[in-house]
Formats: structure tokens, C-alpha cells, sequence
């Protein structure tokens, strides 16, 4: 078989699928792209595990400028390890990782079987869904250093950060209490309604044999109604206890569903048992035993969500788990939460600064595009200060803390009131007060219908009444609302839009206003919060491709994110670095070096002298050679497909809003698509909270769209407040929504959609009236037959859930979403 795929006559590596500069990388026909690939071909290969290239053609991960080495040097601190390990003993230790990078079966295939690669991992288990590993091995054999440098070589690097040391609290166990209850109460109506068939089918009870089975049966359907009571519906009547308890006490006057809810169930089992021990004749226990299953379903389909995506991210999420300290004279990795003030730590290329801090020694190149939104690095020297979230891009630096973690400028966002309180979702207060109308009307019409029956008929009173209680049940709200919006959460999840809950879609039904971030919103980013550009060359001769070389071989050499794209824009099909004799950086201002007997200088205006009087209003490098100007590369930032037309099309329906950290070079770009003081640059994260904060003062309800810690103010505060990432699984911000930035030509579809949903609650309402119009009607004449009951109730109860799960598909095929 041929092991060297060509498309356009490239090759691609075996192992990644990337293209290939050149053929010299290869074993036995195998071309790769790096030594990285390479080196984990040959892992796989001397462990017999080629099978992982079977399963996914270039299945593997690029290992290209992967370069470990002190990366992971924390984790030899036995402090810090313990506090990753879930277990610890001297032959056993037990770990949990997150890897970002899982994305196919071979993936699977190759970290369950990650044990036969390294010896000493004994158990090695990967959850696809939470892209969690999670490993057991004995530390006398594998230190877990060695176990994450072997993941990250192979591809699969666990995101360690500092939320990676706090323990998960049990969220399911609410989740595993109401499966549960769902458990019991299915097997008890599934026994019921089988023992119930006698009466289905009216044996004859002159029969001796069947009397006495009809008296069993009755007797054990009251057995099996007891946990479907007291167990199953606990929730419920303890739900309406409190609720009319504070009514009482006059702390609130607010009706709580659960209370018309209780009545149908309490009605349901008091009716029963009298049928049972007074009439020695069935009751009602299916349909109690149905109505309480249903309600359960539908409150667990409510609590469903995307659990392997993460809602509630906030800066432990992006800052390092542990730094690199001088305390006592001497070096040691500690816990960025153990920081204090005066103590010296280290950073080096592109790590992450976790405090405050005042630069000691080195020069510093901080990335803050994650933070602020401003895309430019910023240049700072010895005695300036540094806030914490800035990525240095540049060489090591010695720092000295001066505010510890909890107490720096980023952390300071998360104490905003905004982060302590719980957003009000709609359906509580539209159940409440659907609740108590409804309440009043079934009392109403019980009482009525009691009164008519005392005159009219004495012996059919305590029927009619019961029978109105039971037939009386909201069942519109609590199940037609759950399974309409479950729907729309399968059917946006499908089209990688993912929303933290039910109560999201209700409220992006409430919209007027769309606050946007320009940096990784409107234009792309990387999945790292890189943004990414497009480079060109601006002069009145154009650039040689001998001065191209020079370009390349300078900006090569140094860290400046500005450098790497203008390395990265020039492409040759073969390339060597020219001879460097002589190589400077000017901190801020630009670089220069003799290359092959030429002087090449790349920087700012000021450090190379510009001849013409034309204006740059993009981010830009002026290039001189051998003393002579030459002309200027332009960085563009590159906006995201069809963006105008997306805006275009929401200000139809929204006021629409611009609040940028970046500064205004495109304002003139995006002024047309806004309207006037609606577009705000060189905002800080404080300010976004207050001008969202502001709106909703003003009666509006607003929908934040961002992508940075920067937005995570504005995200929190607004009404709805959306992430837009590159890369579902890697970090970001808290919101209330996920939108992969394919997806974002679609969002104006699933604005409307969340529309076209509760629409659809609303015509499962009126269908659940119309019920409960024909039920009340029946109940009323005290004819409500125990098996007419039984065949009616969880007839209504599905008809409803069907229609309403059935017209959401519907829609969503005929919106192709």
C-alpha cells in the first residue's frame, strides 16, 4: 500500500495529516512532518500499537514547535502532585486529566491502552463525552511528570491549570436521586397497571377463585402506591406545603406550582384508598402512579444539559496551576494561590503571569488580547508593573508579586455582584403564575360541582368532587415545557450551539438589545485566543524575493507576535536561513540584524524613519534595508465570513452595540453596521459590565457576545450572555451559551428558533386547556370510572409531549437547523 498520500502534488504527514516542507523526514516510506510526529510513530510502532493509523487515517495530533522541556518541572514537587491525585498510597495513585485534544476512535484506542505503553500505569480508562483519562499507576515505577510528558508527546497534552487542584463536588447527586425516584415509580406503575388488568377486563366476582385474587390485587396495588406516594411525589407535596406555609405567614403571596400539582395527587390517593378499603373496589393507583411518573420525566428532561461542556469557567480556569518561587534562597514550584506579596517568581515564553507584578529582571513583550481585547502586545522594562493574565511572549522574566492572586486586577471581576448573583430564568415566574389561576379555577369549579350534586344527588357529591381535583392538573406547564425545550437544546446542540439550560431558550425570547466584542467575536481567533491576520506588503517598488529571505531569516529570530506573522505570511517552497552576523531586539520599538551583508531593520515609526506622508491606520512594520526605505507590512485583522451580512440582518430585528478593548483602527470599518454612539473602543472589562448593567436599567434585555476574560463581566451581567470559541473543548469565559464560531452566520436562526419554541409551549397550553375542558366536563357528571381514568390521564399527559417534541422537530426540518 502506498504510505505517502498527495494532494496537489504535497505531501501530508503520515501521522497528522499537515503538509509536509520537504521529504527528509521518513521511516520505510512514511513521510511526516516534524521530528514530533515522527517520534511518536516510533513509540506506537516499537509498542505494536499501529493499529491507532487503521481506525482514522492521519488521526493523529501535529506535534510541530512542541517543546516540553520544563514545562511540566512543577510536577515533580510532591506538594503539588497530591493535589491533583484523587488517590495516594505508596503503591497506588489515581488521576484525572482532561484532554482537550481527544476527537476520534483512535483516540480512545490509544489512551486505553496508554498502560502498554508505560510501565507502571496499571489502569488507563478514557471518558469520550468529558474528554477525561483517567489513570491509575504505581509511583515507585512512573512518576506522573513522565506521564504527562509521554501524553503531550503523543498529542494528548492534560489541560493543568488552577482549577485542575479543586475537587469536583458531586453535582450528579440530585440528578442520580430524581433516576432514581424515575426507577421506582416506572417499575410500581408498570406492576400496577398489570395487576389492574382483572379490572380492566371485569372478571366475574361470583367466582370464588377470582374474588379472591381482585381482593389481592387491590390490596397489592395499595402496597406498590405507597413509595409512588410518600417516595415519588415528595418533591411535590412538600413543594406545595411550603408554598402555602409562607403563603400564611404572609412572606410571600406568590402561588407556587407545585400546589395544584399536590392536589391532583393528594386527590388521586385519597380517592384511591377509599375505593379500596370502603367500596373493596379499584382506585386510582395507575393513573397516580402515571401522572407522577410523567411529571418526573419531565423534571429530569428539565436538568438535562451538556455536562461535559463547562458553563461556569472563571480565572482558575486560564491561570497556571503552580510557578516557579524563590523563597528562603532557594527555588521551589508552589500553588499560585500560595503567592504573597514580595516574593520572586519566574516566567518564561508564552506562560501566563498569575499576579501582579513589578519587573526585576528581563524585558517583557505582554500578550493581554485574552484580557482586554487589545491586540497589540504591550512593551514594558524593569520597575514597570505587570497585571495579571498578560502572556509573555518573549524572553524569561524574574518578577517580584505585589498583590497575591485573590487580591490582582483580574481576579478583582469576579467579586463584582454580577458573579454573586443567580439570573431569574422565566419559567418560575411564568409557572407561578399560571399556578394561581389555575388553583382558584379547579377549586372553583369542585365546589360548584359539589353544591350542584349535595341537591341534586347526595351519592354522587364525593365523586364529582374527587374527580374534578384529579383530572385538574397542570400538566401542560410541567410537561410541555420541559420536552419542548429539551428538543430545541438537542436540536442547537446539534448545530454546535449549546445553552446552559432550558430557561436560556426562554430568555433570548426576551432580547431587544446584542452587545458585541470585536476581538475573537466579529473577527477569528485561534482556539489558544490568538488572533489570527492577514499580512501584506505595501511599497512603491514591492519587495524581491531575496528581500523576502531577509525578512524571513530576521523576523525568525525574534518572539514579537508582530515578527511570527510576517515570518509566517512569506512562504517558499524550500527555505534555509541566511548567514546572521549580527542580531538586536529594541524593546517597543523593533529589530534588526546583519544578514548575508545586509542590514535589515523591521519596527515602528520612529525607529526607522518613514519618506512619504501616507497615513497607516492598521497595525503595521516599516522595513528598511541597507539604510534606504523600503515600504511597510500591514497586519489586517481577518473578520469572520459573511460578517457583514450577519449584522446586517440582526439590526432588523435588535439594537445592536460594538464594545471593543482594542483600539479604534477598524472604527471606520464598522461604523456602517451600527448605529450612531453605538461602537466603543478601549474598553475595559469593568466598562462593559457598566454599560450592559446601564441598558438593563433602561427597561432593555441584552445579549452579551464575546470570547475573553475581558467579557466575562459583561457575559455574567447580561441577560444572556454567549461565548464564542474556536474550539468548543478549550477554555472559555462563564456565560450561559457555547457558540463554535463556525456557527455564528446562524445565530440570527437560533434567536428566531427560541421564538418559534415557546410558541409552541403556548400551543401545547392550549391543547392541555382543551383537556382538561373534557376531563373537568366528564369529572363533573361523577361517572369517572377507576379504567376510563386510567386510559384518559396519561393519554392527555402524551398527546401533549408528543405534540409539543414532534412540532419542534417539525419546525426545525422546514428552518433546516
Amino acid at each position: 500500500m502506498n504510505q505517502v498520500r498527495e494532494v496537489d502534488k504535497k505531501l501530508l504527514c503520515y501521522h497528522c495529516g499537515n503538509e509536509c516542507a520537504d521529504d527528509s523526514i521518513s521511516i520505510e516510506e512514511k513521510h511526516f512532518c516534524c521530528y514530533g510526529c515522527q517520534t511518536v510513530y516510533e513509540i506506537l510502532q516499537n509498542n505494536n500499537l499501529c493499529n491507532y493509523y487503521d481506525l482514522n487515517k492521519n488521526a493523529g495530533i501535529s506535534l510541530k514547535s512542541k517543546n516540553f522541556e520544563h514545562k511540566y518541572s512543577y510536577l515533580n514537587e510532591a506538594n503539588i502532585v497530591s493535589q491533583l491525585l484523587d488517590y495516594q498510597s505508596d503503591s497506588l495513585s489515581k488521576v484525572i486529566f482532561y484532554i482537550p485534544a481527544v476527537h476520534c476512535s483512535s483516540c480512545v484506542w490509544i489512551l486505553e491502552n496508554f498502560n502498554k505503553i508505560t510501565k507502571g500505569v496499571m489502569i488507563s480508562r478514557l471518558n469520550f463525552l468529558k474528554k477525561e483519562l483517567s489513570l491509575s499507576y504505581n509511583p515507585t515505577e512512573v512518576n506522573l511528570r513522565e506521564i504527562v510528558e509521554l501524553l503531550a508527546t503523543l498529542g494528548y497534552e492534560p489541560l493543568i491549570n488552577l482549577d485542575s487542584a479543586t475537587k469536583p463536588q458531586d453535582g450528579n447527586s440530585h440528578q442520580h436521586s430524581l433516576l432514581l425516584k424515575i426507577g421506582v415509580v416506572g417499575f410500581c406503575m408498570g406492576n400496577i397497571m398489570m395487576m389492574s388488568f382483572p379490572e380492566y377486563f371485569h372478571l366475574d366476582l361470583q367466582n370464588n377463585v377470582d374474588a379472591t385474587y381482585q381482593k389481592f390485587f387491590l390490596y397489592f396495588n395499595f402496597l406498590l402506591s405507597l413509595p409512588v406516594f410518600f417516595y415519588g411525589a415528595y418533591d411535590y407535596l412538600n413543594g406545595a406545603y411550603i408554598s402555602i406555609r409562607e403563603n400564611v405567614n404572609k412572606t410571600t403571596k406568590v402561588f407556587s406550582v407545585d400546589i395544584p400539582i399536590a392536589v391532583a395527587i393528594i386527590a388521586l390517593y385519597g380517592r384511591s384508598m377509599y375505593e379500596t378499603f370502603i367500596n373493596y373496589s379499584s382506585g386510582y393507583y395507575d393513573s397516580l402512579a402515571g401522572l407522577v411518573f410523567f411529571l418526573l420525566v419531565g423534571k429530569w428532561m428539565q436538568q438535562i444539559t451538556y455536562n461535559y461542556l463547562y458553563f461556569e469557567r472563571n480565572y482558575k480556569s486560564y491561570f497556571p496551576l503552580a510557578v516557579k518561587v524563590l523563597r528562603d534562597k532557594t527555588e521551589v514550584f508552589l500553588n499560585v494561590m500560595e503567592l504573597k506579596k514580595s516574593d520572586t517568581i519566574y516566567i518564561h515564553h508564552q506562560e501566563l503571569i498569575p499576579a501582579d507584578v513589578i519587573i526585576s529582571k528581563g524585558k517583557a513583550m505582554i500578550d493581554y488580547s485574552f484580557v482586554t481585547g487589545e491586540t497589540d502586545p504591550v512593551s514594558k522594562n524593569i520597575g514597570e508593573i505587570i497585571y495579571a493574565g498578560g502572556r509573555q511572549m518573549g524572553e524569561s522574566l524574574e518578577l517580584i508579586v505585589q498583590k497575591p492572586v485573590s487580591q490582582s486586577y483580574l481576579t478583582q471581576l469576579w467579586n463584582n455582584e454580577a458573579f454573586l448573583k443567580e439570573k431569574v430564568m422565566p419559567t418560575t415566574e411564568l409557572a407561578n403564575l399560571f399556578s394561581k389561576y389555575f388553583t382558584v379555577f379547579t377549586f372553583i369549579i369542585a365546589s360548584l360541582s359539589g353544591v350542584y350534586w349535595a341537591f341534586a344527588e347526595p351519592s354522587l357529591f364525593w365523586n364529582s368532587v374527587t374527580a374534578v381535583l384529579m383530572v385538574a392538573c397542570p400538566c401542560a406547564l410541567t410537561l410541555s415545557m420541559p420536552f419542548t425545550m429539551s428538543a430545541t437544546m438537542a436540536i442547537f446542540g446539534r448545530n454546535k450551539f449549546y445553552v446552559k439550560n432550558q430557561g436560556v431558550i426562554q430568555l433570548l425570547n426576551e432580547i431587544n438589545e446584542i452587545v458585541f466584542d470585536k476581538t475573537g467575536t466579529l473577527t477569528e481567533s485561534n482556539s489558544d485566543g490568538q488572533r489570527t491576520a492577514k499580512v501584506h506588503f505595501v511599497g512603491a517598488e514591492g519587495i524581491s524575493e531575496y528581500e523576502q529571505k531577509l525578512v524571513k531569516t530576521l523576523c525568525l529570530q525574534s518572539m514579537h507576535p508582530l515578527s511570527k506573522m510576517i515570518a509566517q505570511s512569506i512562504h517558499f517552497l524550500e527555505f534555509s536561513a541566511l548567514k546572521i552576523d549580527y542580531f538586536q531586539e529594541f524593546q517597543g520599538e523593533g529589530v534588526e540584524a546583519s544578514i548575508d551583508g545586509n542590514l535589515a531593520r523591521l519596527g515602528k515609526i520612529g525607529f526607522i524613519q518613514k519618506d512619504d506622508n501616507h497615513t497607516i491606520n492598521h497595525t503595521h512594520a516599516l522595513l528598511e534595508i541597507n539604510g534606504l526605505y523600503r515600504g511597510y507590512f500591514v497586519i489586517q485583522t481577518i473578520y469572520r465570513k459573511n460578517w457583514q451580512h450577519i449584522l446586517s440582518n440582526l439590526s432588523r430585528h435588535f439594537r445592536l452595540f460594538l464594545l471593543s478593548g482594542d483600539n479604534d483602527a477598524d472604527k471606520t470599518k464598522l461604523m456602517p453596521y451600527f448605529r450612531q454612539n453605538a461602537v466603543f473602543f478601549k474598553q475595559k472589562p469593568q466598562d462593559k459590565l457598566n454599560f450592559i448593567s446601564k441598558e438593563q436599567k433602561l427597561g432593555n434585555h441584552v445579549l452579551m457576545i464575546g470570547d475573553g476574560l475581558n467579557d466575562a463581566g459583561a457575559l455574567r451581567q447580561s441577560d444572556v450572555g454567549i461565548a464564542i470559541t474556536e474550539d468548543i473543548k478549550f477554555f472559555s469565559p462563564a456565560c450561559d451559551a457555547i457558540l463554535d464560531a463556525s456557527k455564528f452566520g446562524q445565530l440570527s436562526d437560533f434567536l428566531q428558533f427560541s421564538k418559534t419554541a415557546l410558541n409552541i409551549v403556548k400551543a401545547s397550553f392550549i391543547l392541555s386547556l382543551v383537556y382538561n375542558f373534557i376531563g373537568i366536563g366528564w369529572a363533573v357528571t361523577g361517572q369517572l370510572s377507576p379504567v376510563l381514568a386510567a386510559i384518559f390521564m396519561p393519554l392527555s399527559s402524551l398527546s401533549v409531549v408528543l405534540f409539543a417534541v414532534g412540532l419542534t422537530h417539525l419546525f426545525a426540518y422546514f428552518k433546516r437547523l
